[in-house]
């Protein structure tokens, strides 16, 4: 017989209406968790301490992306963590739910031929019939594993930034969402179009297919009530992305 899942899972949201400071205060903690504020102040620092963000070709300075990225990840789990303690939460709970990691790593896994296939249908689907979405010829980003020693460092990057930083992000979020802020459905709207936003820089194309990206792995979240599946499937698409850069660069 299984366990009883957490109070806080069977009902997500506080009974009656919501008051306006919990919501208030919610819409803050996303804002603060949202690594926006935490990636501005620590690229200041960096550059600050003479790490500039671009190359002589100014192009992207892999050493400060990684930096940033591994420095912020850090810094917006203590935060998280602390958030979820204020409110009489468990980062476990809230992370990794009641079932077997290994189980919901084999998941993710499972998932990532789809994730690609399904990225792949996507971006020809757009290419086809709305190809002025493909406004950036070069992702910038790809610049970042033009050698096998700049794909393995960039690999870090995608794993513990991509893979674990944003998928944490996203369910302590939706987490917020669910109690405060109108519900998951909401949540997965607009987590999944910020996400998409998130990735302008690399084009219209990559936008959309990022929000659908998002919508999925919130919604495999909310299916499991574990992190562990779509932070293995994220961190799966990525490293297999990093890998075919890197061969296609050779």
């Amino acid at each position: 017989m299984s366990e009883p899942a957490p109070e806080s899972f069977i009902n997500p949201r506080p009974s009656g209406v919501v008051d306006p400071r919990d919501r208030a205060t919610a819409v803050l903690e996303i804002l603060l968790c949202s690594s926006i504020p935490t990636q501005l102040a620590i690229g200041a620092l960096l550059r600050l301490m003479g790490i500039p963000s671009t190359d002589a070709a100014g192009h992207l300075s892999l050493t400060f992306v990684l930096m940033l990225s591994l420095a912020d990840t850090a810094v917006l789990i203590v935060m998280m963590v602390f958030f979820m303690h204020v409110h009489g939460e468990t980062a476990h709970a809230t992370w990794f739910g009641m079932t077997h990691p290994v189980r919901e790593a084999l998941v993710g896994l499972a998932t990532v031929p789809l994730v690609l296939v399904g990225v792949g249908i996507v971006l020809n689907a757009i290419r086809l019939f709305a190809p002025s979405l493909h406004n950036v010829e070069n992702n910038p980003l790809e610049q970042l594993a033009a050698t096998p020693g700049q794909a393995a460092a960039f690999s870090l990057v995608a794993i513990v930034a991509g893979g674990v930083r944003e998928e944490l992000q996203r369910a302590f979020m939706l987490r917020r969402f669910e109690q405060y802020l109108g519900g998951a459905t909401l949540g997965v709207w607009v987590l999944s179009i910020a996400f998409g936003l998130g990735h302008v820089m690399q084009g219209w194309d990559a936008v959309v297919t990022t929000a659908a990206l998002g919508a999925f792995w919130a919604w495999m979240y909310l299916q499991r009530r574990n992190s562990v599946a779509p932070i293995v499937s994220h961190a799966g698409f990525n490293s297999l992305e990093i890998l075919r850069v890197a061969l296609i660069g050779q």
